[in-house]
């Protein structure tokens, strides 16, 4: 095998990811340059799209939902089989829960922190939507630059990560063997 195609090979795997710019371009008649602007969020979401349609980050993103016991609708304090701590309207982050200070809520526990950064600035998303939690729990795999680690099968480093970095804490309540077997029972190949 060439190296060329090796190389090719080996790329294959990774997700292939488009970068955000401005760009400058000038037409052949006009000596102006003329400055195109890239919507940085609409590429950012797009990039995780693709990601989600991933099997092993689909794997992981259950795994992740099961560690952390939520819904999407679930608010911090909820408990399966008691809606007290729900909530039904998805046009922003539904704010504190059982505590009155926690923001956690949704599939993920995501607070409104996190909202706000992956998915407000990050990605342009502003409700709480099913698949917005999906999107926001992606970028912030990204964020801590994990998901390709997971795209490849290696699930230990980004739970680690993860734990350590206080994204989720529900990951140091379960063994990794039980981790694991949840990433597997949803579909997730390891490497």
């Amino acid at each position: 095998m060439s190296n060329s195609v090796a190389r090719r090979a080996h790329h294959s795997s990774r997700v292939p990811l488009m970068a955000a710019a401005n760009a400058t371009t000038t037409s052949a008649g006009d000596t102006d340059p003329k400055t195109l602007k890239i919507d940085k969020k609409a590429v950012r979401r797009a990039q995780n799209e693709e990601l989600l349609k991933n099997k092993n980050v689909q794997a992981f993103l259950q795994m992740t939902a099961k560690a952390e016991g939520g819904d999407y609708h679930a608010k911090f304090g909820w408990v399966r089989g008691k809606d007290a701590w729900t909530f039904s309207d998805e046009s922003t982050h539904p704010g504190v829960g059982k505590d009155g200070h926690t923001t956690a809520a949704g599939l993920y526990q995501i607070n409104r922190a996190c909202w706000t950064e992956h998915g407000i600035k990050s990605q342009g998303l502003v409700d709480f939507s099913p698949h917005t939690q999906d999107l926001i729990a992606v970028d912030n795999i990204r964020s801590f630059k994990m998901i390709q680690h997971i795209v490849d099968g290696e699930i230990k480093t980004p739970i680690k990560v993860l734990l350590t970095r206080k994204q989720w804490t529900s990951f140091g309540v379960h063994k990794y063997e039980t981790l694991e077997a949840w990433y597997k029972a949803a579909g997730g190949t390891l490497k």
